[in-house]
């Protein structure tokens, strides 16, 4: 069966156990993906990038074989479970897996740029600071941005949403 054809499930993992999953699964014969990003982590006052799933918990198995039984992965170690809709497990069309891996480099998903950088002036279109224009200290995780405000005459920092600014 050729590669566009197979359908790929989808495996949940015990918490943070994904590669054990995956060496596991690997050794059974299975092929896995499991999309990866670089996330920035601060900890001990040392920001650093590491390596996280995209979709932490969960990784993707190929069936290219459909004779091939996929019960063994359910008593793999590092495996919780199999989605399945009833008994049957959910299968995923392999386009899914080909797009993502088409915004892969070097094995890793690259986020697509934000239209925001530091040091850049915004207006805040929403909330209670409506209409003032800040500037961009920091680009936070999940679509956030710090800002620095003059709020009576003293400069304020400032967490906010993305979809609530606009170029200034």
């Amino acid at each position: 069966m050729s590669e566009a054809l197979a359908p790929w499930i989808v495996v949940n993992t015990h918490p943070h156990k994904e590669a054990q999953a995956i060496a596991n699964l690997h050794n059974q014969g299975f092929n896995t993906y499991c999309p990866m990003l670089r996330k920035r982590v601060r900890h001990a006052r040392r920001t650093t990038n590491v390596l996280r799933p995209l979709f932490p918990g969960y990784l993707f198995i190929e069936l290219a074989d459909q004779s091939l039984s996929w019960r063994p992965i359910l008593s793999t170690i590092g495996v919780r479970s199999v989605v399945r809709n009833g008994e049957e497990p959910c299968r995923l069309d392999s386009q899914f897996i080909s797009a993502l891996r088409t915004r892969e480099q070097d094995g890793v998903i690259v986020a697509p740029p934000t239209p925001y950088a530091a040091g850049q002036k915004v207006r805040i279109t929403d909330g209670p600071f409506d209409g003032t224009v800040a500037t961009i200290i920091d680009l936070a995780e999940k679509d956030r941005l710090v800002v620095l405000l003059e709020i009576l005459n003293r400069p304020v920092n400032v967490k906010i949403s993305a979809r609530q600014v606009s170029p200034a």
